[in-house]
């Protein structure tokens, strides 16, 4: 069957539609409803069969639903939400299909005190449970330290200020990504981050700065919506502190390539690397401007690459790639080959969409004239 073929057995309108409480009730709740019901199945003994058989169809909603709708108002500026619906089916489909994977039931053994074992609580945590924690199918998840207070009124206190700084944050970064060039990568159409007008190595030092700003951009992006996530399921679904640990630990000190070293095996390590490039070579479908996979895949290949040499050092020296000069190696494998990550989404136009400060004009101006400066003064050279 041919995609066009599958688009019309799914009803997929030929352009995406606006969401509306129509379109959610047609196309966003069967997706969630299906969720829901996998999660159940998937607590509930000897229901791995009724998982295999209701898997294609979560997948294929889930599907429906990112092709269908349009969140961005339709306003170029905020495709940004297309993305966010796109990665949210994307993501309803991986875990159900993790979930089905397991023969077992998933078993959960970390619970608010007091509570009582029920499917539908432990149904409702584990669609709800961002990173799995407490949960046998996450097994192996390293947990950073925990800072903040665990009392639930003051450690909500803590998120809402770590959301409220983070989105500051991240429109300062987005500001000062477009601020380096407007009218190319930082307007929607897009265009790349490597000036050939400048010297070889002028060119790659702006293009390296804008490769750091973008690394911490999806941070910040990343932590403010882990946070969005862990507020409401502390207050309202009542989930304990202890279930939202610390979603990252300092990665900017890492001292080696910092995932999946572990792999046993050479294939587990590539196919890790190649998961994360079709991940975010499906996120970047809604943006404008062209896309080859080859943008994502061939970097990331390298990440595996860089983590394969740090097992060969270890099995040559019997020492782990760590201290000083592994912080030196792991920050310029991870910037050399980011830089070409980030010029692909450069030129999908992502560093177009509206930025969080928009409406801060001073800040904003500030921001803008700083970066405007800093980048007239590289074209001196």
């Amino acid at each position: 069957m041919s995609f066009a073929a599958l688009r019309d057995v799914l009803g997929v309108p030929s352009t995406p539609i606006s969401i509306d409480p129509t379109s959610f009730v047609s196309y966003i709740l069967p997706p969630l409803l299906s969720y829901l019901v996998v999660a159940v199945l998937a607590v509930t003994p000897q229901t791995h069969s009724l998982r295999v058989t209701l898997w294609p169809v979560a997948a294929l909603l889930a599907l429906r639903a990112a092709l269908s709708l349009d969140f961005s108002l339709v306003k170029p500026g905020l495709t940004y939400f297309k993305t966010e619906l796109i990665l949210s089916m994307f993501l309803i489909a991986t875990r159900t299909l993790e979930w089905t994977l397991a023969e077992e039931p998933l078993k959960r053994h970390v619970r608010p005190s007091n509570s009582t074992p029920s499917v539908i609580t432990d149904a409702l945590d584990l669609t709800t449970n961002f990173r799995g924690y407490g949960w046998d199918w996450s097994k192996g998840l390293h947990v950073p330290r925990e800072t903040r207070p665990l009392t639930r009124g003051r450690f909500v206190g803590c998120v809402v200020l770590s959301a409220s700084l983070h989105v500051f944050i991240c429109g300062i970064l987005q500001t000062a990504i477009q601020s380096f060039s407007p009218h190319t990568f930082g307007a929607l159409h897009g265009g790349s981050i490597f000036d050939e007008t400048l010297p070889f190595f002028i060119r790659y030092l702006r293009s390296s700065i804008i490769t750091i700003f973008s690394a911490f951009r999806v941070y910040s992006a990343l932590q403010m919506k882990y946070d969005l996530y862990t507020i409401p399921a502390v207050l309202i679904l009542r989930q304990d502190p202890m279930q939202w640990p610390p979603e990252f630990d300092t990665p900017w000190f890492a001292t080696w390539i910092p995932a999946f070293t572990g792999f046993g095996r050479v294939g587990g390590i590539f196919g890790a690397f190649f998961a994360s490039a079709v991940i975010h070579h499906v996120i970047l479908a809604p943006s404008t401007g062209q896309a080859e996979f080859w943008r994502m895949s061939v970097p990331f290949g390298m990440m595996a690459v860089g983590a394969l040499g740090e097992r060969t050092f270890l099995r040559l020296t019997g020492r782990k790639v760590g201290g000083a000069m592994g912080w030196v190696w792991a920050m310029s494998w991870l910037i050399l080959w980011g830089n070409f990550i980030v010029d692909a989404w450069a030129r999908r136009g992502v560093f177009g969409c509206s930025s969080t400060v928009d409406s801060v004009t001073p800040v904003r101006v500030v921001v803008e004239r700083s970066v405007m400066a800093f980048d007239a003064w590289l074209h001196t050279f």
